[in-house]
């Protein structure tokens, strides 16, 4: 049995390459787990494409995709006992949620006499290959990059040829996507294919720029490959290898190992997702809860901040510098604790990874891995910046899309403007 989780690709998958190679039949299986079904709206509508898109990539190669509902662990262990299956594979994870998953499978699988193995696949560089000398993980990055820099690769594997499925198991039924309803009108379509596509892309024609326009956010010249990274529809190990050999590219593959930091961090300290990593660097506070309101609703009126989370609610997607702008307003300058926009981020975010949103949000906040507490981020210095001319901002803020280049950077500044559009004064007057 080959376990599919958040791996849902042929290409580059060693679980099932190691499947196909050792067995004449696998049974390649996926678990609608209510315990990961649920929480986001949006990821569940790309998984379900995600699915069907897997399924048909199988039956390319001879196979099909067999789903079946409930806890993954106990459910596994049935099957492989129907389908006589003497080993199941699966693709290490480092979530808590993964780990009790691994736990259970392997004891419950051990009782039936059942091996369980687990494959890399989900990182460049797996948790645990790199580690500082007596300790279980970097805890800042820069000597992180460099041990990572020097890591040797796995190697990268290509799509079976082959897939060879019991023909008397029932497939199950496929989720079917439409019946899924996203809060993001505008999402990704998901699956294998369609990242496979826009991999070669952005590696044939963007990522030679990624490292001095990543940062524009009207050019909007990030990968967008986020999503397909997080359900492992493309192999982290497979783009960092190709981007390594494009000059330009060096910013994209930083950002790579920055992914592989969290995830190692998230090994070794998985409370992370909801506890400061570093105890005592943040402050208990209470907050107020209509700015929180505000900025889930796009109201701030700091007009990068509003651009960032109407980007969000419409693609369930948000470029990563307006994230660290959302993320430094709410946490840095409105005093909202780190948790309460991780939360939103998640339920709302296409590529909500456990790993990276924690990460990313306590290093903003300044409790994660960060040498030094970092500064507040001003929404007005980031927009002069990164949006000079105002077009993100009008992109996702309608009601300045007229305002000329000063007023949109400082709309407060112009209250004829404000009483024509309804667009709101700042919520706090420190952040402007």
């Amino acid at each position: 049995m080959v376990l599919f989780t958040r791996d849902l690709r042929t290409h580059d998958h060693p679980a099932l390459w190691e499947g196909t190679r050792v067995a004449d039949d696998v049974v390649p299986v996926f678990f609608v787990d209510p315990g990961v079904i649920g929480r986001s709206a949006n990821r569940d509508r790309f998984l379900s494409e995600c699915l069907v898109d897997l399924d048909r990539s199988l039956a390319h190669r001879g196979g099909r995709l067999i789903v079946r509902e409930g806890p993954a662990a106990p459910a596994a262990v049935e099957l492989a006992t129907d389908a006589g299956c003497d080993e199941i594979f699966l693709t290490a994870d480092v979530s808590e949620y993964a780990g009790r998953r691994a736990e259970q499978l392997t004891s419950l699988a051990a009782v039936r006499a059942i091996g369980v193995r687990a494959f890399p696949g989900h990182a460049v560089v797996e948790p645990g290959i790199v580690a500082p000398e007596g300790r279980e993980a970097y805890r800042v990055f820069g000597p992180y990059l460099r041990a990572w820099d020097s890591a040797h690769p796995r190697q990268v594997l290509g799509s079976p040829h082959r897939v060879r499925v019991p023909r008397d198991l029932d497939a199950g039924r496929l989720p079917v996507p439409e019946r899924s309803t996203p809060t993001a009108l505008e999402l990704p379509p998901g699956g294998e294919s369609t990242g496979r596509k826009r991999m070669q892309r952005f590696l044939s024609v963007g990522a030679a720029a990624y490292t001095h326009a990543r940062d524009d956010l009207a050019a909007d010249e990030t990968s967008r490959l986020s999503p397909y990274l997080r359900f492992g529809c493309i192999s982290a190990a497979e783009l960092a290898s190709r981007a390594q050999g494009i000059r330009g590219a060096e910013g994209f593959v930083r950002q790579l190992a920055w992914r592989d930091f969290f995830r190692q961090l998230l090994a070794w300290c998985p409370s992370m997702t909801w506890d400061d990593l570093r105890p005592g660097a943040g402050e208990q506070v209470e907050f107020d809860g209509a700015i929180v309101e505000a900025w889930v609703a796009g109201r701030t009126g700091l007009p990068l901040v509003d651009a960032g989370m109407r980007q969000l609610s419409r693609e369930g997607w948000m470029h990563n510098r307006a994230r660290l702008v959302t993320a430094s307003f709410l946490t840095r300058q409105a005093g909202v604790p780190w948790q309460v926009g991780a939360r939103h981020f998640f339920e709302q975010l296409v590529d909500g990874d456990p790993a990276n949103n924690a990460g990313n949000w306590q290093w903003v906040a300044g409790t994660g891995a960060s040498p030094r507490r970092s500064r507040p981020l001003n929404p007005v210095r980031q927009a002069e910046r990164f949006d000079p001319d105002g077009a993100y901002v009008r992109r996702y803020v309608p009601e300045l899309l007229h305002a000329d280049g000063q007023a949109i950077l400082r709309p407060w500044s112009h209250p004829e403007l404000l009483r024509a559009s309804g667009y709101p004064v700042p919520i706090l007057d420190t952040a402007a």
